[in-house]
């Protein structure tokens, strides 16, 4: 496999095209080539075959002809365009068949036409599936006219004009405009719910454009596999499913990992990789433009690509090469110098050695030791001098550019975050912390008054896991006052459920349900408490069945009240199993508040589903021994089973309350002796002898 195939690419045609210079060269072929395989698979071809460059002969993947018609197009003399396979004519744009590039005029299949016989390029199929040429288009009329004729049955009160222009925004050539009206025209029910059995994807457009027009009988068709209405991906096995429906299809194990997961890409013998495996696959790794080193990239600048390693760098002019270029900032000297500095060597104006420059010019540069000495300690830090300025210092810097007012004072709402950040040790994770970006900003906003320092300003920022740790800093530093996270996380949660549902009363269905039912009673349990993330998983469950039961009954034009028990079944014979014991709790609750006769049985409780935790049990044990409202008979069963003294040593009681434990539980242990000392011991012995007379 080749490693660097925009290299090997551009060194093979720079061994041919002396017209072009090297970087124009490279500018073609990263605009040919966008993506990575794309660019392994043309530098794999001109490998395997360079003559490819100078006869333009095919075969060869799409690729190469591009970039011989892109490299003509820049002024190449030597490159050839690509040829015809049939006739030899040289081609600007190119036709396909396989791993061949034909002209316009051999490019076209040839078949006998089925209305004249003659043998002509295929213009397009007949309903029947038969080859027609140009001149014998089909003859069932308009397309247009059939789709709005169908429509019409379905929803008159849509205006003709608008289908009309749904139709032609749907499917924009004659002949996918004639495939959408032979759909819908075989099949009308496929407008009302059955959309994913469409077999062209103009139909699931031709909904989508009548929908967004105000149309209230078309209905947009659920995923076959999960049930919920969006937007349809791709056709798995004659049904259009949603993107992660097909993402669940295509699952296999990955040839790296082993994981389950869709493959993002195959590997030279052609086996399934995962994305994360994609990534990290040796030949996919580049130089990082800082570090130089061969790793994963997880940002591409202009400059080139960064690895995980080297955040994005600010554009600064460099202190020795004087260039204007992406720059760090030098832990020694506290100004900035690019990544090629960085890496520059050079004789030391001080000590006339050759080593890495740290400073300096390239003129004048001065290595590391005598840095040290052109750059005094920093003056405001006697604690722990060093060369420039120490982190402390820099720390302390940062946190007033981005925590300071108009009027040049800390914000007052942020000295406590201040103050904890300025005593971090080290100091270091503090400014690595403050350098991200959305936290400098967010600081920034607040201490400039652009951004109230509350909840819900911060619920205004898009939802990422930086934001989310900001918060919980600023509520630990007392900065910001604690609220409950799982509770503002539910909330939005349902809130953007309920925005899913376009029918006013569903929507009005699942608030009740939701809100009034499911986060009540959640509120009611943690009673002031903050709530776990099992409490808030169970109702976001219980919700999206409810979602999930609602969109099934929008598509089958029924609600509660019209849904019957067979109909109900049929949907639990379904393909949304994973969606049928949460969506229960939603049909028995409807069924108490008399809005549906339908039954659904209920689950029934197995038990906690975790252990409980040492704090818990003493809790329970503490409130078994003292609470005098809980029955007699429930408080420590254990009392039956345990001595007194071994139940004493263990829930840390006096050997009295033990006994009298035992007595009130008919568990007295004192007894236990002499019940054993009156038994017949006869029955065990002749147990015994028969079990030996059967062994024997």
């Amino acid at each position: 496999m080749v490693s660097d195939p925009i290299s090997v690419t551009v060194d093979l045609i720079c061994h041919i095209e002396s017209t072009l210079g090297r970087d124009e060269i490279e500018a073609v072929v990263l605009g040919v080539a966008g993506g990575r395989a794309k660019r392994r698979k043309l530098a794999q071809a001109l490998v395997e075959r360079p003559t490819v460059l100078t006869d333009g002969r095919s075969p060869g993947p799409r690729a190469v002809g591009d970039l011989l018609i892109a490299l003509v197009r820049a002024g190449a003399t030597t490159t050839s365009l690509p040829r015809c396979a049939e006739c030899g004519k040289a081609l600007q744009t190119l036709q396909r068949r396989g791993e061949d590039w034909y002209c316009s005029v051999c490019g076209p299949i040839r078949k006998p036409c089925a209305v004249c016989g003659e043998e002509r390029p295929v213009d397009r199929s007949d309903r029947d599936g038969r080859p027609r040429c140009r001149r014998c288009p089909p003859d069932d009329g308009d397309p247009t006219q059939v789709v709005v004729e169908v429509v019409a049955v379905i929803d008159p009160a849509l205006p003709t004009e608008v289908v009309a222009e749904a139709v032609k925004a749907a499917a924009t050539q004659p002949s996918k405009r004639h495939q959408l009206a032979w759909a819908v025209q075989d099949r009308p029910d496929l407008l009302t719910g059955a959309g994913a059995e469409a077999s062209t994807p103009s139909v699931l457009r031709l909904i989508d454009k009548l929908c967004d027009a105000g149309a209230t009988g078309i209905v947009r068709p659920p995923c076959p596999g999960c049930g919920r209405v969006m937007s349809l991906h791709r056709k798995i096995k004659g049904r259009w499913l949603c993107r992660n429906c097909v993402a669940k299809s295509r699952a296999q194990p990955c040839s790296g990992c082993g994981r389950i997961r869709e493959a993002a890409a195959r590997d030279q013998a052609g086996r399934p990789l995962c994305p994360d495996c994609l990534v990290s696959d040796p030949a996919n790794l580049e130089h990082c433009v800082n570090c130089g080193r061969r790793r994963v990239v997880s940002t591409r600048t202009p400059d080139g690509p960064l690895c995980p390693g080297c955040p994005p760098l600010p554009t600064l002019t460099c202190s020795i090469c004087g260039q204007y270029r992406p720059c760090g900032i030098s832990r020694l000297t506290g100004q900035p110098w690019c990544p090629s500095c960085q890496n520059r060597s050079g004789r030391c104006v001080g000590c006339e050695t050759l080593k890495p420059i740290r400073s300096g010019t390239l003129d004048q540069p001065l290595c590391q030791s005598c840095t040290v000495v052109a750059f005094p300690d920093c003056p405001t830090c006697e604690t722990s001098p060093r060369a420039g300025q120490c982190p402390h210092c820099r720390l302390h810097l940062r946190l007033r550019e981005l925590l300071t007012g108009p009027d040049g004072a800390t914000h007052p709402a942020l000295r406590p975050l201040e103050q904890d950040l300025a005593a971090t040790d080290p100091p270091g994770t503090a400014l690595r912390w403050l350098s991200k970006e959305p936290v400098a900003t967010v600081l920034a906003d607040i201490a400039a008054g652009r951004r109230q320092l509350t909840h819900a300003a911060l619920d205004e920022l898009a939802p990422r896991p930086m934001i989310a740790h900001l918060r919980s800093v600023l509520v630990a530093t007392g900065t910001l006052p604690p609220r409950d996270e799982q509770m503002a996380r539910l909330e939005r949660f349902l809130d953007d459920a309920l925005s899913t549902q376009t029918d006013p009363g569903q929507r009005q269905l699942l608030h009740h349900y939701a809100v009034w039912h499911l986060l009540r009673r959640l509120r009611h349990r943690t009673n002031g408490q903050a709530a776990t993330h099992e409490q808030v998983a169970v109702v976001q469950y219980q919700v999206r069945g409810a979602v999930v039961l609602l969109d099934w009954l929008n598509a089958q034009r029924l609600t509660l009240a019209t849904c019957g028990q067979a109909d109900l079944e049929r949907w639990l014979s379904g393909d949304h199993t994973s969606c049928h014991r949460h969506a229960g709790h939603f049909v028995r609750w409807a069924a108490r508040q008399r809005l549906t006769t339908l039954s659904f049985p209920a689950t029934r409780w197995q038990g906690p589903t975790r252990a409980l935790d040492d704090q818990a049990r003493w809790d329970a044990a503490h409130r078994l021994l003292h609470d005098d409202t809980l029955p007699t008979r429930d408080r420590l069963q254990l009392a039956t089973e345990l001595p007194a003294a071994l139940l004493a040593r263990m829930l840390g009681i006096h050997i009295d309350v033990a006994v009298a434990w035992q007595h009130i539980s008919a568990g007295d242990w004192t007894t236990y002796a002499a019940d054993v000392s009156r038994r017949d011991p006869r029955p065990a012995l002749e147990g015994r002898s028969g079990k030996e007379n059967g062994s024997a």
